[in-house]
């Protein structure tokens, strides 16, 4: 049982998974009475909806996250100032951050069929589950229009091929999901790769220079919906793991796939792999950036440091 504290908020993100999920608002609405009659049930329609409505919580409210990793990412700063305790019920095409809580995401099936037994048992343990810290990510950088930026993350902060991908994604077709969509973008970028002249630093220590494909950093063990690209990352022993590979060409970075899919990328020459607390990355020419998933854009300089122990958040087990 959850302890004493503020009335916990169900938050649903009815653009999750291309707007399948707004689908799951008539299910809410009959189940979750039954499950705290004290809770209560909003559909946030944009970003600045859901600064509002998490901005308006008492602090350390139990937020229930009803979408992905880019409801949480869109979500995260709000979360943050509210110091509210999160828990996920995870419905989106990655659900990475999900599964580093030890949550298996929810299949649309196990709720359009009628059948409503899955989804009540994951919302009553996201309702009553006590929670625990978890560290998150923040990035830094200037935008193109020379703005300073400052960005927290959840998962991942993707610099160079990654990125690339990710905005490649925005153009999948709608009918592809998950992992598939990823690897979709994944072999359209490879149509046009290219590698990025970048200079990384690590806690101090100089990490590369010189020609890279991608320097990513996790939070998480996977990304793009479950490629296990950290299988060491934790997300609450207060460092980030930075996946960082050197020069590829098209034939090697096809190549690299089976690998990242696999876990044994890790064996390659060309790829390093350490953690950190802060990391700075520099580049002669803007490189693409995307954090969770999510575009940010182009950089020539950027900073990320790890922020220990900053949200509570609901695990299985």
């Amino acid at each position: 049982m959850k302890p004493s504290g503020p009335p916990p908020c169900v938050l649903l993100n009815p653009h999750a998974q291309g707007g399948r999920v707004a689908r799951l608002w008539p299910v809410l609405q009959r189940v979750l009475p039954a499950l705290d009659p004290q809770a209560s049930l909003r559909s946030l329609d944009t970003p600045a909806e859901a600064a509002r409505v998490i901005g308006a919580l008492p602090a350390g409210t139990r937020v229930v996250a009803v979408g992905g990793d880019g409801t949480l990412h869109r979500w995260l700063p709000a979360l943050m100032t509210a110091q509210a305790e999160l828990a996920v019920v995870p419905m989106g095409n990655g659900n990475d951050v999900a599964r580093a809580l030890g949550l298996v995401p929810l299949r649309t099936a196990e709720w359009v069929s009628g059948s409503t037994d899955t989804l009540v048992r994951r919302l009553a343990h996201a309702l009553r589950a006590p929670a625990r810290p978890i560290d998150l990510g923040r990035v830094e950088w200037t935008d193109a229009d020379g703005q300073p930026q400052v960005r927290p993350f959840i998962s991942s902060l993707t610099v160079g091929f990654d990125s690339a991908v990710v905005r490649r994604t925005l153009d999948v077709p709608s009918g592809l999901r998950g992992l598939p969509r990823y690897l979709w973008a994944t072999l359209g970028e490879l149509v046009h790769l290219r590698n990025w002249s970048l200079t990384v630093t690590a806690d101090g220590s100089a990490v590369h220079q010189g020609p890279a494909l991608m320097a990513s950093s996790l939070n998480t063990p996977t990304f793009g919906a479950g490629m296990p690209a950290a299988p060491d990352a934790r997300i609450d022993d207060g460092q980030l793991d930075l996946l960082l590979a050197g020069r590829f060409g098209r034939l090697g970075a096809l190549g690299m796939l089976p690998r990242l899919l696999t876990g044994t990328h890790r064996g390659h020459a060309r790829v390093q792999m350490l953690r950190y607390r802060e990391l700075a990355i520099s580049s002669p020419a803007p490189v693409p950036v995307a954090a969770d998933g999510e575009w940010l854009g182009r950089t020539a300089r950027l900073r990320v440091v790890v922020q220990p122990a900053a949200l509570q958040a609901v695990r299985q087990g």
